[in-house]
């Protein structure tokens, strides 16, 4: 794993990006433009020097990671991976065609990972040559932060691509846990009908945003509550991995609240839009 390609320099590709040239990696961020990249090294930089205030690392340490890091919007550079990690936009068909891309590039022993938090593995796996290289790593976001990676296994994934993507994460200081490919995984299975949950107790008048969230830190231990939570992931996240579950289980049990696909539709998104569940 000398060179690692990262698909995608939002939220969870520039935090995938510095974690992985932080461990020594040699990374190349992909994104559409130039514009894109240089924001996403702009977040990478901006965290690092967070990360110094804290003495996790040192200012040599954060020279060392962002000269392992190179851009590129030319998917053709990406040759040259050993590992190649998508984290775009959460939705099938933008990923489906990203991997159609890279099994042109790739090769029998270039592994494929994707950060999706909610799509099936074996899906994505059955569009390329090598299914036994395919395997899910979702991240936890903030990347920097979030120990966790949540390893999911293909029907085809091969022991080698489990070992040596568990060997990685440990390498970079996370935690893999390993689960088999289905619906939301483990992680957002459990997460998402919870936050769905909590925004039908809104809608219903049940109690207010503030009485919730302090309900369930409080009363259950959670470190932040569930319409926080959602803001922090995006209200659009949200739904689209409640979509994912409704259609993949066809189980009315998933199915999302009128009110976060109001929400969605009038672009209160949370965080990122300065305006969800509560105003930032």
């Amino acid at each position: 794993m000398n060179i690692i390609g990262v698909i995608g320099s939002g939220t969870m590709g520039n935090g995938i990006a510095h974690v992985s040239a932080l461990s020594g990696h040699k990374v190349i961020l992909m994104d559409l433009n130039q514009k894109l990249l240089d924001h996403g090294l702009k977040k990478i930089k901006s965290n690092m020097e967070r990360q110094i205030k804290k003495d996790d690392i040192t200012e040599d340490e954060l020279k060392l990671a962002l000269s392992n890091i190179e851009t590129t919007t030319n998917i053709g550079s990406l040759k040259r991976c050993d590992l190649i990690i998508e984290a775009a936009t959460e939705d099938t068909e933008i990923k489906k065609n990203i991997f159609r891309s890279v099994n042109e590039i790739s090769t029998k022993k270039t592994i494929l990972a994707s950060n999706t938090s909610s799509i099936s593995i074996d899906l994505m796996a059955s569009i390329i040559n090598y299914p036994e290289n395919f395997i899910g790593m979702h991240f936890m976001n903030p990347v920097p932060i979030m120990r966790l990676v949540e390893i999911i296994k293909g029907e085809k994934t091969s022991k080698n691509t489990e070992n040596k993507i568990i060997k990685l994460a440990e390498k970079m200081g996370k935690i893999p846990v390993v689960c088999n490919d289905s619906p939301g995984f483990v992680a957002n299975r459990i997460l998402i009908p919870m936050i769905n949950e909590a925004i039908f107790t809104y809608e219903e008048g049940v109690a207010t945003v503030e009485s919730i969230d302090k309900i369930m830190t409080l009363g259950m231990n959670h470190p932040m509550g569930p319409l926080k939570l959602a803001d922090l992931i995006g209200l659009d996240v949200v739904l689209n991995i409640c979509k994912i579950l409704h259609k993949d289980f066809n189980d009315d049990k998933y199915r999302p609240s009128n009110l976060l696909v109001r929400m969605v539709n009038d672009g209160k998104l949370g965080f990122k839009t300065g305006n969800g569940f509560y105003k930032y």
